[in-house]
């Protein structure tokens, strides 16, 4: 440990600011946000070394809890739960269709039948419905949409 002491009084604040960039350029290689977190606590942890002089043993635990901190911020303000779209279905083709009415072209029997909703064709389920009936769609399953009778004529 006397190397990484001597280093670290040696260098002094460039330590952090070399670890920084280290963790930047470990972000641009490494897919994912994590080494972004850890290249913030070292910058905070560089600018707090020019300001005050601690030991390099309070720097690596401040830098720790930095660490630690900037991490579970990230993760609850930048996950992908909390970022909201103005079209949260837009790569979900099929919940688009949730909620709508469609005539039914072909028959569903035995519970399995295909639906057409514009140039698609879509396998539905639900109960056995002639053809001609219009139907509403109640619920999709990876390509497969849940069907059921729709109120009004048809």
């Amino acid at each position: 440990m006397d190397s990484l002491a001597e280093i670290l009084d040696l260098l002094g604040s460039w330590t952090w600011w070399i670890a920084a960039t280290a963790f930047f350029v470990l972000e641009l290689l490494a897919p994912g946000v994590f080494f972004l977190w850890l290249g913030a606590a070292a910058v905070i942890v560089a600018c707090l070394t020019l300001v005050v002089d601690t030991s390099w043993q309070l720097q690596v635990a401040i830098f720790a809890v930095l660490s630690v901190i900037t991490l579970l911020v990230s993760r609850r303000y930048f996950s992908p739960a909390a970022i909201e779209s103005d079209q949260p279905n837009l790569n979900k083709r099929a919940q688009q269709y949730v909620g709508q009415v469609y005539l039914l072209e072909q028959p569903i029997v035995n519970g399995r039948g295909v639906l057409g909703i514009g140039d698609s064709i879509w396998h539905v389920t639900g109960p056995d419905l002639a053809a001609g009936r219009r139907v509403k769609v109640t619920g999709a399953d990876g390509v497969t949409l849940t069907v059921a009778p729709a109120e009004g004529p048809g």
